[in-house]
């Protein structure tokens, strides 16, 4: 009688062993089934937005950017919903598959400027987190100028030898560009001051003082075409074709140099200067995305003009782009 409670008791603990590891089996099988689920369905999200309407614009994108700036985008969506959940996308080119960003989750997308022609674009996803509207991609251009290694810079800053320096064309500086006095003026210019005076040995004030010097001109726009050159002036414009004179490098107080790009009329209007000469801290043909020009009948006087030079940007840059480029240099 003792042996068969015994055997029946052993059968009774296998039996509930076996019911407890049949339990942990279970369990185990739904937790994979909910990730697998899971991974199914972020699948299915990154593969369905393409599909979605493109009901989105997205606000905030610059001209262009330079390594390390801040990247800031909204997305702003053309009608009201109740929908709050939104993915960002990215991808380096047309041929790569669209990534989602990790912890870009909301209507604004930060990031850092790195990588040159990255497609960005944000996602609407509804309760079910299925995409419900998307934005057309945007394109990060990014765009150092004068490069961004250290010997790109130490150029930029005046510091280079006599053979580095080239002769350059006209066409270097071709474009429609606008004078930057005008936003000196109107004040939006003053975070550039200021900026200037946190690392600086002028005062906000005096640093404005400085550059209203420089900048004043009443040519508030110059386009350049092969080699015409035309000014606008008061409503007025005069236009010269000008041809290459050759280049003079200039010692400045401070110990840097810089080279002066010359050209000289060769036919054109009468009010139109004898000569015209570049400075944008390049020393080598390249294009050239702003400048400082110093115009005149002297050439050789015009070389001593260290005070007054008037600055030109692209017309299309905008306040925003024009104080973003300041303030990257």
């Amino acid at each position: 009688m003792k042996k068969l409670l015994f055997s029946l008791l052993l059968l009774s603990v296998f039996l509930a062993a076996c019911q407890g590891t049949n339990d942990q089996v279970d369990g185990t099988e739904e937790t994979e089934a909910e990730v697998h689920e899971e991974e199914d369905h972020q699948h299915d999200e990154e593969t369905n937005h393409q599909d979605a309407p493109e009901n989105v614009k997205i606000e905030g994108l610059g001209d262009h950017y330079h390594t390390g700036d801040e990247i800031k985008l909204t997305a702003v969506l053309d009608e009201e919903t109740e929908y709050d959940h939104w993915h960002w996308y990215s991808r380096e080119s047309a041929d790569d598959e669209w990534v989602s960003v990790e912890g870009q989750e909301s209507e604004v997308f930060t990031a850092e400027a790195e990588i040159n022609g990255l497609e960005v674009k944000a996602v609407l996803l509804d309760d079910d987190h299925n995409p419900s509207v998307q934005s057309a991609p945007v394109t990060i251009v990014i765009d150092d100028h004068h490069g961004n290694d250290e010997a790109s810079r130490q150029i930029y800053n005046g510091y280079f030898e006599d053979e580095q320096v080239e002769d350059r064309p006209l066409t270097n500086w071709e474009g429609d560009w606008q004078s930057v006095y005008p936003y000196l003026v109107s004040g939006d210019l003053d975070v550039v001051f200021e900026h200037k005076a946190e690392s600086g040995d002028m005062t906000a004030e005096e640093y404005k003082e400085y550059y209203t010097t420089g900048y004043i001109t009443d040519v508030d726009r110059i386009t350049i075409e092969d080699s015409v050159v035309t000014f606008y002036e008061n409503g007025q414009e005069s236009s010269g074709t000008y041809e290459a004179d050759g280049y003079e490098i200039l010692q400045y107080e401070k110990g840097n140099r810089g080279v002066r790009y010359i050209f000289k009329l060769t036919d054109g209007a009468e009010n139109m200067p004898q000569f015209i000469q570049f400075s944008d801290h390049s020393i080598f043909p390249v294009e050239s995305y702003h400048y400082h020009l110093y115009w005149g009948d002297d050439r050789a006087e015009l070389l001593e003009e260290m005070d007054h030079w008037p600055t030109y940007y692209p017309s299309d840059l905008d306040t925003d782009g024009l104080v973003r480029d300041m303030l990257a240099h």
